[in-house]
């Protein structure tokens, strides 16, 4: 429900406002009064509430520098703006406005609560930054597709997800949905995700998640190709740069922040590979998990099977143990002899060689099925492990690799300036 301001004139925050909740706010007793007397700094302040206050623009917080928590709800607030400047920022509420669109929020790269609830969002976008986001609240919004809840999979620290009241929840499929796509969740709508409830979830949706963590994977590994393809051309460019200098102080400023460049591309990269080598952990637990239940399913219908085939042994020997004793029976009437082979009446000495011969051929069907399905069993689980092993090997020599190669590049970079400075020496 939006919220109406036409009857009341929509507020502006100025310095009047400001320096009113920074007063109201402040330390109780001895302190705050002296605080009251002598002033606040805006630049000091931690946390600021601003809430119920008709506020239709956010301004003029530009001062705050160290501001750790913002309180907007309850204002008639339309866009998200102003806050660039609040980079130390952990804890935003922007609840019960009159937002459309989420935008604003690219600086805010430690902001880990963010709320959202009860405004006129239908879509989750423009978040990206927020690579610390552990807390997130879009209730009562009016987001209408599942699938736009794929966009919060790039959030690896989100652990709390409010979703309740959009037209999306009506959608049968939406709490199997949410724990599959956002396997890392562990609260949604205020109530604990269940184990049991995240492993249906996954094994209903894990065909169109694990395509989607493939193709997940390609992109992720093209940008990074990209964004190292811009660094090592902008690093190309100044060191050119540096090599045409004539000035000898600038030359050798100019290495020294080179230098840091350098290191500051060295702790990049390795930052890049610890996620990458994250990402990796969390596709290939995942995988491990989709090849663990493909082997117990198929272990599960092996079992089946050889059950069956067990049946089938114990009727045919109940058969042919009644057939030969039937047979039995007629050669001690001397019925039917004519019409047994020579090697086969041999058998029929007395009553306990026929049954010991059919239980003989009996034991054996039995041992040749048991040891086919260990057989299978076996290679099933042989293969599951070896599958995982190439994969963690894999891994581990990728790894390696890249550690490797990104050495050897700054290495590269070191030995340059190094040999420029000597040039310079000289």
């Amino acid at each position: 429900m939006s919220r109406l301001y036409k009857t009341i004139e929509p507020s502006v925050i100025d310095d009047e406002m400001l320096e009113e909740a920074v007063e109201k706010q402040g330390p109780p007793g001895r302190a705050g009064q002296i605080a009251q007397l002598e002033g606040i700094e805006f630049k000091d302040v931690k946390h600021l509430q601003l809430d119920y206050r008709n506020i239709l623009k956010i301004d003029n917080l530009w001062q705050f520098k160290t501001l750790t928590k913002l309180q907007l709800d309850n204002n008639v607030i339309e866009k998200i703006e102003g806050l660039n400047t609040l980079t130390n920022l952990v804890w935003l509420d922007l609840s019960f406005n009159n937002i459309e669109i989420i935008e604003g929020l690219d600086e805010l790269v430690k902001l880990e609560d963010l709320s959202l609830y009860s405004n006129r969002i239908s879509k989750i976008e423009n978040m990206d930054s927020l690579v610390n986001l552990q807390i997130f609240s879009i209730g009562k919004n009016h987001i209408d597709k599942l699938e736009n809840i794929i966009y919060l999979r790039r959030f690896k620290r989100l652990r709390t997800l409010n979703l309740a009241g959009n037209p999306m929840c009506e959608d049968e499929q939406y709490s199997m949905y949410i724990p599959a796509y956002l396997p890392t969740l562990m609260y949604l709508d205020f109530r604990l995700i269940e184990k049991t409830t995240k492993e249906i979830a996954l094994e209903k949706h894990h065909s169109a998640v694990a395509n989607l963590m493939y193709h997940e994977d390609i992109a992720f590994k093209k940008l990074e190709k990209i964004r190292l393809q811009e660094e090592e051309l902008a690093l190309h460019k100044q060191f050119n740069e540096i090599q045409h200098m004539s000035d000898s102080q600038l030359l050798e400023i100019r290495i020294k922040e080179f230098r840091v460049e350098v290191n500051q591309l060295w702790n990049k990269l390795m930052s890049l590979e610890m996620q990458l080598v994250d990402q990796l952990e969390e596709t290939m637990s995942n995988f491990e998990r989709n090849v663990s239940e493909i082997v117990t399913t198929y272990v599960e219908n092996v079992q089946a099977l050889i059950a069956q085939c067990r049946d089938l042994e114990n009727r045919y020997n109940e058969n042919i143990l009644e057939i030969a004793m039937t047979s039995y029976d007629k050669m001690g009437k001397n019925e039917g002899e004519e019409e047994m082979p020579e090697e086969l009446r041999a058998l029929f000495v007395d009553k306990d060689t026929v049954i010991n011969t059919v239980n003989a051929s009996h034991d054996m069907h039995l041992l040749k099925i048991d040891n086919q399905e260990d057989k299978m069993v076996t290679k099933a689980n042989g293969w599951a492990a070896d599958v995982i092993e190439m994969l963690h090997t894999d891994e581990i020599n990728r790894n390696r690799k890249r550690v490797l190669e990104i050495n050897i590049y700054v290495s590269h970079w070191r030995d340059e300036l190094d040999f420029l400075e000597l040039q310079d020496m000289n």
